[in-house]
């Protein structure tokens, strides 16, 4: 398949959230292949967006959002789980696409040990699930996703997607920059608030 070039990251993050949806995750370790399928994403802005790392301007913490696009931020939230992001916008200008759900595909069984879980569907539906499923630490935080270890390669864009408000924030929740594949069984949670 073939990886997505920088200019795909390279847009508004709303954009690249939802062209996301369908794109395969890649990372390559050195015992195996783990891949998933990009079913749930969620935009952040900048300094105009109060859900966003950015809000506040550039920190240590977040400065791989404010570029080059496409590298990887990882984050570590609530000081227990990683979470990915894909950096997006123009260099200066901050914005990363969180990746939130994944249905799994290549090494199943190695993810399996590495979540303790043996259910498909609980595997990777949710970012700290599927960061810890897929191996991905604060280690590869500003790794290139384009020719690394860690990457993401184009897939169907023909898939059936349903906006709604994001999940999980104090601040800049309603905004409607969760995106999902419509009915997926790999969802980070249902809603019946989607719309197409």
């Amino acid at each position: 398949m073939e990886v997505l070039p920088r200019d795909f990251y390279a847009r508004p993050a709303a954009q690249v959230a939802r062209d996301l949806l369908g794109a395969v995750l890649v990372h390559v370790t050195p015992a195996v292949r783990l891949a998933g399928r990009i079913v749930e994403t969620e935009a952040y802005g900048g300094g105009e967006d109060p859900g966003s790392h950015a809000f506040r301007g550039r920190t240590a913490r977040n400065s791989v959002m404010f570029g080059p696009p496409g590298h990887a931020y990882v984050y570590r939230s609530y000081g227990v789980h990683a979470c990915l992001n894909a950096v997006t916008e123009s260099e200066g200008r901050p914005g990363a696409v969180l990746i939130r759900a994944l249905a799994p595909m290549d090494g199943i069984e190695v993810m399996e040990r590495n979540r303790g879980r043996h259910s498909p569907e609980a595997l990777c539906n949710g970012p700290g699930k599927l960061c810890q499923a897929m191996a991905i630490g604060l280690d590869l935080n500003g790794l290139d996703l384009v020719g690394s270890e860690l990457w993401i390669e184009a897939g169907s864009s023909r898939v059936p997607v349903g906006t709604t408000s994001r999940i999980g924030l104090s601040r800049g929740q309603e905004l409607q920059l969760r995106f999902v594949i419509l009915d997926s069984p790999y969802l980070s949670r249902r809603t019946a608030q989607l719309t197409q």
